[in-house]
This record gives structure tokens, sequence and C-alpha cells, in this order.
């Protein structure tokens, strides 16, 4: 007979019952984003609260999360266990009634009936949970953090004191206020972030991914060190689609790490290079992951503002790259890939329609102004179409295939949505106690009014924010916290915000809590912080890059043209000698001296022209000596050794 303790774990819904839950789900939460980016409610004539609809999204999630994530992030899910069928049900009817009432209860956020603080205690604190299955303590302790200043602000000394709520009020402000729960970084991932992992996942279901790794296996295999280049190529462009380091690591890694290891390569730098390729990926143009939406609202500019800002800074990111794979495949003797590991060419170019998707989307969003979210389902038909219309290596995907895209966008986007909506209670913290205006004083005192002192504080307040959280929480944190009081010492506001993407997306590459480094690692079976530290090397230009755009915005597409054109070719420049120079190689290996030098040279040919008064003579400077010594270790690989 079975005991209760034995039964106990078995009580709830069993996996042929949950499942098609979390399908239904899934589903309607795709549906639903893609109707409201279609404008199908309007045209209907139904009309409401924009907060119902994200307080709609936010229902169908939460109770997902607790359908989908265990308790413990190891324990396995045959079955639902009781306690989370009762979260979910209570997210469920908690924020149901929250879009239903929603036009009576936003009047009465600051008056705190039961009617609007229960529904939001409930929220807060499942949300909580969900975030901590979901991503760990770390973004739970900080929310905890704000909340407990928004209770008890009046503590606080000095600048930092801020005005207390009760927790009726403060509970009824984060569920229902527009600058909380249901504020901007929810309303971007319900609707634009939801379009754009329904694209990605449209790519992977007809062949599109495959296409671009194959091309890349195609443009790069050939080359001395080809498994380390298809592995930045690779990376770059699906990464750009997915804007998830973690999950661009798993996608393309599974393929690349292997690759690299079985030319020689030691397996933590195999894992580093493809680690510091998907974090890359976040940056990179046409789609730039979720964050890039949020900055486009924060600034009020169309999305394509940010896109042509960040274009150079990405480009000289993956030539950063791109030039250490060479130069350390040179260094170590690594040949191309195999040939019968290439594919056909005949076979490549049969899915060059998928090219055809990205040609809309950027139509779309360039010339024709649309919002990014119905670019995105533009895109999403034409791979639809064309994918069915020619297929590729032979396969058409069926209408199954492509239609189980749509519960898989919604599963997908569940943690997206519980990072925004956690997030949004930050920005509701910052808003109603007063507290953003404080910490963006007490910053710039810190810094004492110094924008280089400012800049390093920062950075480091960008890295260790970031340790353990996704890409997009840390934006939205670091908007809200740090980009504010760059903007109070004079730094052009979109190279503030472009410099705590950059300062804060490279958390996942930098130990101790290296997320995508860590998960390469795994995939590479390395040491974590072996292949931590080597990314951080090999992604050395997202440290510095950020720093430059900011003393000189040429390098994001700001100022005369001669300017910009200067300022990129020097750019180059600096970034291939400082590579050479840490690789310890351009076409022989370096000594020590020779290394130093090559750096030195890169580091004054980096800085742009307008950094400082006389920063051109840097240019002038590093651009001769760095020619000079590239025709001297030129002019030594062609003597003879005895």
């Amino acid at each position: 007979m079975t005991s209760l303790s034995e039964a106990r774990p078995h009580a709830g819904l069993p996996e042929y019952v949950w499942r098609p839950l979390v399908s239904l789900l899934s589903v309607c939460l795709t549906l639903l984003s893609v109707a409201w980016a279609l404008s199908i409610p309007r045209a209907l004539g139904m009309a409401f609260y924009p907060q119902q609809f994200i307080s709609a999204i936010l229902a169908l999630a939460l109770p997902l999360a607790f359908l989908m994530l265990p308790a413990r992030r190891s324990a396995k899910r045959p079955v639902v266990p009781w306690y989370d069928c009762v979260a979910a049900l209570l997210a469920f009817v908690a924020l149901t009634y929250i879009t239903w009432n929603y036009s009576a209860l936003v009047n009465l956020i600051f008056a705190g009936p039961p009617q609007a603080y229960i529904p939001g205690v409930i929220t807060i604190l499942l949300l909580l949970e969900a975030v901590r299955r979901a991503t760990g303590w770390a973004l739970v302790i900080i929310i905890g953090v704000f909340l407990f200043y928004g209770l008890f602000g009046n503590l606080f000394p000095g600048r930092l004191a801020g005005r207390p709520l009760d927790w009726e009020r403060l509970a009824s402000y984060m569920a229902l206020d527009s600058n909380g729960i249901l504020g901007l970084p929810l309303a971007i991932a319900a609707s634009v972030v939801v379009t754009f992992i329904l694209f990605g996942n449209l790519l992977a279901a007809t062949g599109g991914s495959k296409f671009f790794t194959d091309s890349a296996l195609l443009g790069m295999g050939r080359y001395r060190g080809g498994s380390m280049k298809i592995a930045v190529v690779a990376s770059a462009l699906f990464g750009s689609v997915s804007g998830s380091a973690v999950a661009n690591v798993a996608a393309t890694g599974i393929v690349t790490i292997p690759m690299i290891k079985r030319d020689g390569y030691p397996a933590h730098k195999a894992a580093a290079i493809e680690a510091v390729a998907s974090t890359g990926g976040q940056m990179m143009p046409p789609v730039m992951g979720a964050a890039a939406f949020l900055m486009a609202e924060f600034l009020q500019m169309s999305y394509g503002q940010i896109v042509i800002a960040a274009i150079v800074p990405s480009v000289l990111y993956y030539a950063a790259l791109f030039i250490q794979a060479d130069l350390d495949a040179a260094k170590l003797g690594i040949s191309s890939v195999a040939q019968a590991d290439i594919p056909n060419r005949k076979v490549v170019r049969s899915g060059l329609h998928f090219i055809l998707g990205f040609a809309v989307l950027i139509y779309g969003l360039f010339t024709l102004n649309w919002q990014p979210e119905r670019a995105a389902l533009a895109a999403c038909v034409v791979v639809i179409v064309t994918a069915i219309t020619f297929g590729y290596q032979a396969k058409r995907p069926s209408l199954r295939d492509i239609w189980e895209t749509v519960p898989l966008t919604g599963q997908n986007v569940v943690e997206i949505i519980l990072i925004s909506a956690a997030a949004g209670i930050v920005i509701g913290i910052l808003n109603v106690t007063g507290l953003s205006f404080n910490l963006t004083y007490a910053l710039v005192q810190l810094g004492g009014g110094n924008k280089l002192v400012l800049l390093l504080l920062s950075a480091v307040i960008c890295i260790v924010l970031g340790m353990g959280l996704p890409t997009l929480g840390v934006y939205v944190l670091l908007a809200a916290l740090v980009a504010p009081a760059l903007i109070e010492v004079g730094i052009n506001p979109i190279a503030a915000h472009l410099f705590i993407l950059y300062l804060g997306m490279m958390s996942m590459i930098t130990p101790p809590i290296a997320i995508a480094a860590f998960a390469a690692a795994g995939i590479a079976k390395a040491s974590a912080m072996r292949t931590g530290f080597a990314s951080m090397k090999f992604g050395w230009s997202a440290f510095v890059i950020p720093f430059l755009f900011v003393y000189s915005p040429t390098l994001i597409m700001i100022g005369e043209p001669i300017d910009i054109a200067v300022a990129i070719s020097t750019a180059a420049l600096g970034v291939w000698l400082i590579s050479a120079g840490l690789a310890g190689y351009f076409m022989t290996k370096l000594p020590t001296i020779w290394r130093a030098a090559f750096i030195i040279f890169g580091l004054l040919a980096l800085i742009p022209s307008g950094a400082f008064p006389g920063a051109e003579n840097t240019d002038i400077v590093g651009a001769i000596g760095g020619v000079t010594l590239m025709i001297l270790d030129f002019r030594r690989s062609r003597v003879p050794s005895i």
C-alpha cells in the first residue's frame, strides 16, 4: 500500500493533461499578440486600454510559467504538482479580473481598496516566484530590494531618502499603473518580441537557420581556421534574430564547438569563441534582440535610428573576433574544414529565398516606416510562402511544421515576458518614490562631474548588475538606473543607452557569473572559468568601443560624413592591430615587445579624432606606427628560416 508521502509528489496534473493545456495557453498568447500587432481589435470596433491587452498576455504567460517550470530547475516534470496548479489558477484569475475590470480599477490605484490591492498582491508574489524559476535568485533579490525601498524609503539617509507607500497602495500601483508591471517593457515584449520570436522559429522550422549555417560553412570552411570563422558568422546571423545569447550558444554551439575542437583548438577557446559570437548577436542589426526595441521607446526614436547607430560598433566587434580567430588559427596551424563537411554550393543556393524575408523586414522598417511587429509579421508571411514554394535541401515544411511554431513561440517568450513584467516593478518604484532623480544625482555627485570617472563607475555597475541576468533585464535596469546620470553630464542619449547595452551585455561573458560562456563551456566540456576569461579576451572590443563612441559619436554615425569615414577607417585599423597583439601573431609569431607595440599603436588608432582636442594626432601616430609594424612583420615572414 502506498504511503501518503509517496503519493504526494504524484498529486496534480498528469503529463497528458498539462501538456495540451500548455499548448492551448501558448497558442492563445501568440495569436493574441499577432492580432494586436495587426490591429484586429480596432478593425472590429473593439475599444479598450492597451494595459488590458498587456494584462491579458500576462494572464496567459504567468500560468504557463507554473505549468512548465518546476520549483527546482533540476527536477523532472511528469506531473504538475497541486501547488503549481493552484498558483497557475490564481495567476489566471487575478490577471483576468484585472483585464476585465481595468477601466474601473485604474481610477482606484491610490485609494487602495481591496478589489485593487488583492489581485495586485497575488500578481506580484506569483510573478516573483515565476521569475525565480525562470532566471534564478539574482533578479528576484534586486526587485525585492526595490519593493523594500518602496515601503520604507523614508528610512534611507540623505539624497536616497524617498516617499514611502503603504503596501496596499504599492500593490495597487504596481499591478495597475502604466508605469508598473503593465508598463513599457511588458508592452514591447507582448507585441514586438513575440512577433520576432515567431519569425525566428519559422526560420528554424522551414530550414532557414540551417541555410545560414550552411552558408557560413560554404563561405568560410575552405579557409584556415574555417570552423572558428563559421562559428562567428553563423552565430552573428542566428543571434541577430534570436536576441538571446544562451539560446544562440545552444542552437549553433552544438554544431560549431565540436567542429572547432576536431580541428585541434583547445576546448575552452572553442567555447569562448562561440560564446562571444553568440553574445554579439544581441547588438547585430537588423534585429538586435528585444533590447533595441525598448531603447527606441525609451529614447522616443525610430527603430531605424537605433539600428543605424549600432552598425559600426557591431561590425568592429565581429571584426575583432574574426581577426583573432584567423590569427589564432595561423599561429596554431589549424587548416580549413574537411571537404566532406562543406555543403554543395548548388544545394545552399536553393535556400537564397530565405534572404527575401530579411529584405522585407528591412524594407518595412526603414522604407515604409512600419511598426517593428508589423514588419516582422510581413517577413513571417514571406518565409512561409517561399519555404512552401521552394523548400530547402529538397524538403518543404508541412502546414503542421509551420503551425507548431505558434505554440512554440508562446512557450519561448514566457521568460522574456516575466523579466519584462518584473522590470516594470523596478521602473514603477523609481517613478513613484522619486528614487530615479535621487540616484541620478547621487551617481553624478559620486563621479564628481567627471565624465570618465562616471563612465568607469557606470561600466562596473553595468557588469555587476548584469551578472546572471538576461540582456533584456539588464538593459531595462540600467536604462532606469544609470543612463539618466550619463545623459545628465552631457553624453549623447543614444550613446549613453548603447553604452549601457554593450557593458550590460558583456556580463554574459564576464566571470564569475558568465552565463553564455558557461553554457558554451558545458557543450565543450571545458572549464567554465577558463572559458569565461578566454571570452573576455576575445570580446575585448566591447569593453573598449563604448567608451570611444561616448567621447566621439562619429562611431555611431553622428557627425560629418568625412569625420565618420575617417573614424571608421582608423578604428578598423586599430581593431586589427590590437587583435594581432592579443593573438600574438600577424604574419609571423610576435615576440612580447612586438605584441605590446601592436596593442599600443592599435589603441592610438582606435581613438576617434573627435574624442578630445588633439586626438587626431593619436590617429596619425597610431596609423603610421601600426602600418610600419605590419610592413616589418610582413618582411620578416618573407625571410626564410635557417
